[in-house]
């Protein structure tokens, strides 16, 4: 059996799926109760887009060994592709039951609480995380995401902030921070970020506009020109290029 399970992940390896799903299934004829082959089986399926066959093997791995962290972990991302969170949620509160070690699977609970619009009790997951892992930054910045979409801003830049201690110069974080300063009424905070987030990456046409729109809010008409010209030079969509070079001569002639 030792020699087909290792031909079998020699074609799993060559993306010979349906050669490995052929070795595996063998190996069962005999090994009826191997758990390791039913995860392998499952990813098989899996890559093949099968996952209806994908899900069947997982669970009979997870059946069969219920401590195996991977196979959770590639079920859970069928249930999260799928968007059954009541499924998804279902089967990493079992995970946490048994491998209660593994925050892994917490911060999973958390994301499928946060799809689900259960943000109270993602809350509590990435707070308990983050209790026994103070330097997770992924707990951070989903909490934060949290507590914006909740309306909480300052608890959402304190978070984003505790982020760039572990990701600093990161123009996604600088961006979703100057979003939540904007949201919370402190513009000039906002601004600062959304520069960060350029000179962080200057490629990162988003901030561009962003930066572009709070200037023209404030008066500051020769800053919003210059970054809405530079906006326009990106590959956006041509309405988004007509709309923005239009408001850019509306501007200039406002500017007189």
């Amino acid at each position: 059996m030792d020699d087909k399970i290792q031909k079998a992940i020699e074609c799993f390896k060559k993306k010979d799926w349906n050669g490995a799903i052929d070795l595996f299934t063998s190996v069962l004829e005999v090994e009826t109760d191997n758990a390791e082959v039913y995860n392998n089986l499952g990813l098989c399926y899996a890559n093949l887009q099968d996952d209806e066959k994908a899900e069947k093997n997982y669970l009979k791995c997870i059946e069969l060994n219920p401590k195996i962290p991977q196979c959770y972990i590639n079920l859970v991302d069928i249930y999260y592709k799928q968007k059954k969170f009541d499924k998804g949620i279902n089967l990493v509160s079992y995970a946490i039951e048994m491998l209660p070690e593994d925050l892994i699977f917490r911060h999973y609970l958390a994301r499928f609480y946060m799809e689900d619009a259960k943000l109270d009790l993602a809350v509590d997951e990435l707070n308990y995380i983050l209790e026994k892992q103070p330097d997770n930054y992924d707990a951070y910045y989903d909490l934060a995401k949290v507590y914006f979409e909740m309306g909480n801003y300052d608890s959402a830049i304190e978070n984003f902030e505790n982020v760039l201690e572990y990701k600093d110069n990161n123009e996604l974080i600088y961006y979703c921070l100057a979003e939540a300063y904007q949201a919370n009424d402190e513009i000039d905070k906002a601004i600062s970020n959304f520069l960060k987030s350029i000179a962080a990456n200057n490629k990162f046409h988003p901030a561009y506009k962003k930066v572009g729109i709070l200037f023209m809010a404030r008066g500051d008409l020769d800053d919003a020109i210059e970054y809405f010209e530079d906006y326009v030079k990106f590959d956006i969509p041509q309405e988004e290029k007509d709309k923005t070079a239009e408001l850019i001569e509306n501007l200039k002639k406002k500017k007189g």
